[in-house]
């Protein structure tokens, strides 16, 4: 899951620039109440990704989805956790995200646009973020999700001058698309390996025995990864990334192309339409985002009883998250949009002003965390890796947002950015900006 003008949900609010039009310089922030309706609801996304991501920092990366790759047993307690994880956190977090990606997206091009400045000064800063995609992959954590995004940031620059609900109705029917296509690829992976199908002969019977290698493939690099980390040898982790998992890379793109690129879409168009600035009836407003939330989560609910009644199985956890949850995720996550837009301009207390500042500052909260939590779990480090279960886990959670709302409202006070989106600023520009106020 910054900037100028908002990009990825990774933010700086900088007063006015004076430059004369005719230098580069960089985009002042817009209007006041348009920025802290997106800084609010990045302070939430970001807060909760490191909620969806907790597992997978802790333990082997297949545990994200699949209990019973945790290093001992989950608990029937951690059971009903991940059953509510699944209904309330995984996908909608980053969802949330990548509709503020497209929205930082626009603004960003209305700021420059209005300045006479192009598609170039965008597609730069994707060049940059996609570097910083790379190094968090490779050298901090492999689920990194800024490459990807930068990737398919790239391509939604081809969309900027699109009608507003051309741009939505793309976006809508793209993600359909998505649905359609993971539920249809991870359908089958469930039947031949969890129902009598798989054993009944034809196709599926072929099938199930690849499967069950697939499977094992994933729980020996989660045995890997585990001895890698909690050896602390700095080296032969990065080494073990390089070598084993940068074809991942593109896989992430392609699993995510039909989510990403056509919820960016959405995102510019929602911002263009008002959402994110009063420019709905808030009481229509409010009725369909409960409705999206409530609907989306009912089902959501549904398919998560079916995984836990089934066991757990790889492949149904698999099929679950990736494929038959994409399509009631959608009204959850703009439900979830639709409501923390108007419940923004009224968080203006001490937490509501701290999980803004948390959201200005998301670029070095996101990066920041993944850094911290190799503190905590590495061999060099703290070397919790497979040490904790999901309720521990989730207070290290806890704790990584109370860190996130500690110090971010301090320091903007006496800096004009965070530390990462100075930095990717002036990469951005290719000059040096005053950071202290």
């Amino acid at each position: 899951m910054t900037t100028d003008a908002q990009l990825v949900g990774l933010t700086d609010n900088a007063p006015p620039d004076q430059t004369p039009p005719d230098q580069a310089q960089p985009i002042a922030a817009g209007d006041t109440q348009r920025i802290a309706s997106l800084d609010f609801i990045r302070g939430i996304a970001v807060m909760g990704i490191l909620w969806a991501n907790i597992v997978a920092f802790g333990q082997p990366f297949a545990a994200y989805m699949y209990p019973d790759a945790f290093t001992f047993p989950h608990s029937d307690a951690e059971d009903w956790m991940w059953v509510a994880q699944f209904v309330l956190i995984d996908g909608k977090m980053r969802g949330l995200f990548t509709l503020l990606f497209g929205a930082g997206m626009m603004l960003f091009m209305e700021k420059a646009w209005a300045r006479g400045q192009g598609r170039g000064l965008q597609a730069r800063r994707l060049f940059w973020l996609m570097l910083f995609g790379l190094l968090h992959y490779f050298l901090i954590w492999r689920g990194d999700i800024l490459f990807s995004y930068a990737v398919c940031g790239l391509v939604a620059l081809a969309f900027l001058r699109m009608e507003a609900h051309k741009q939505l109705v793309l976006g809508l029917l793209g993600y359909v698309a998505g649905a359609v296509l993971y539920g249809a690829m991870m359908a089958p992976l469930t039947l031949a390996a969890d129902t009598p199908m798989g054993e009944e002969g034809g196709a599926l019977e072929m099938v199930a025995p690849s499967l069950e290698e697939g499977k094992q493939i994933a729980l020996d690099d989660g045995a890997v990864q585990t001895e890698l980390i909690r050896g602390g040898d700095y080296g032969d982790y990065v080494a073990h990334m390089v070598g084993t998992h940068t074809a991942d890379l593109g896989f992430f793109i392609f699993i995510w192309l039909f989510e990403t690129l056509p919820l960016m879409l959405v995102g510019m168009a929602l911002y263009r339409m008002g959402l994110f600035s009063g420019g709905f009836e808030p009481g229509r407003q409010r009725m369909w985002g409960w409705i999206g939330l409530l609907g989306g989560g009912a089902v959501s609910l549904l398919i998560a009883l079916w995984v836990r009644d089934n066991g757990f199985t790889y492949y149904g956890t698999q099929a679950a998250m990736v494929g038959f949850s994409f399509l009631p995720r959608l009204p959850m996550v703009l439900g979830l949009a639709a409501l923390l837009s108007l419940a923004a301009p009224h968080a203006a207390g001490w937490l509501g002003s701290r999980v803004s500042a948390a959201g200005r500052a998301a670029f070095t909260n996101y990066l920041g965390t993944s850094a911290v939590m190799m503190l905590v779990f590495h061999g060099w480090g703290l070397g919790l890796f497979g040490e904790l279960g999901r309720t521990e886990l989730y207070g290290v959670a806890l704790l990584g947002c109370a860190a996130m709302l500690a110090w971010s409202a301090p320091w903007l006070a006496r800096f004009r950015y965070g530390p990462l989106e100075w930095l990717w600023r002036c990469l951005t520009y290719g000059k040096l900006f005053p950071l202290r106020r």
